[in-house]
């Protein structure tokens, strides 16, 4: 096995000198699926037509051919010495993972896991390699903070990265993107709520559905926005822990509203 002592970063151009979409990443990039599963995201980008972006690239190119000078920035940018400190005190920290997050992460995994089996998505595979590399990610994240342990937060953002990242390797990645975010996170709750058994059958708590909107790639605005959506036309009910809950505040669960055919 590969003994890696340091952080790759790693880009590799097609191996026929464009990208094949109807061929996996491997086949591309020329490099073995067993090489390629030692990173913990890959990313496809592709020099896809856009005319914003293309307007954009056109005039700094004729800006710079023209003023021999890029054009003036309008920021001021971090100083090298400031970027330098921040990163050596980042790197001093070595976040862990407490113990109340670990039901949290392992329920994330179980329904990424069965999120990949329901779309039967060729070429990505969640395995235990996934789970090493959402612990890597989220105490990266929290590093990023100055932090000495991992929050929620940074394992919602270390899952939203690899769901992108999966992604960005699919045939269907426009697709993908424009799919109606509110109807999919809908349909994942759903689904959750359809494979539960017992007296709370019809219930999801409200980090249960934050944990599969994250293993989909979405935000916690994006579910807040599904919420609310659904709630007001009565499908679902949210319930709080207090009789007048401020706005914007989470509900502790989500109860699917049983209606009579």
């Amino acid at each position: 096995t590969l003994n890696a002592r340091t952080s790759v970063l790693a880009a590799a151009n097609p191996a026929w000198g464009r990208y094949n979409t109807n061929r996996t990443p491997e086949e591309n990039i020329a490099l073995p699926a067993a090489l390629l599963s030692r990173f913990d995201l890959l990313w496809l980008i592709l020099d896809r037509a856009d005319d914003e972006m293309d307007t954009a690239l056109a005039q700094h190119v004729l800006h710079v051919h023209k003023n021999l000078a890029p054009p003036a920035l309008d920021f001021t940018p971090m100083r090298t010495s400031d970027i330098r400190s921040y990163v050596a005190t980042a790197r001093q920290k070595n976040p862990d993972v407490p113990e109340d997050l670990a039901p949290y992460i392992s329920t994330a995994y179980a329904d990424m896991r069965e999120a990949e089996a329901d779309e039967d998505s060729p070429g990505t595979y969640t395995t235990a390699r996934t789970l090493l590399s959402i612990l890597r990610m989220s105490q990266a994240l929290a590093r990023l903070r100055l932090a000495d342990q991992v929050a929620r937060s940074d394992v919602d953002e270390a899952l939203r990265l690899m769901k992108m990242s999966k992604i960005s390797l699919s045939e269907d990645f426009n697709k993908k993107a424009k799919t109606d975010i509110i109807s999919s996170i809908y349909d994942s709750l759903i689904k959750a709520i359809g494979r539960q058994r017992g007296a709370d059958a019809d219930t999801i708590t409200f980090d249960r559905a934050l944990g599969i909107t994250s293993s989909k790639g979405y935000t916690r605005e994006h579910l807040m926005a599904c919420l609310e959506d659904y709630v007001t036309i009565g499908v679902w009910m949210a319930e709080y822990d207090v009789p007048d809950p401020a706005p914007g505040q989470a509900p502790l669960r989500i109860r699917l509203v049983q209606t009579e055919d």
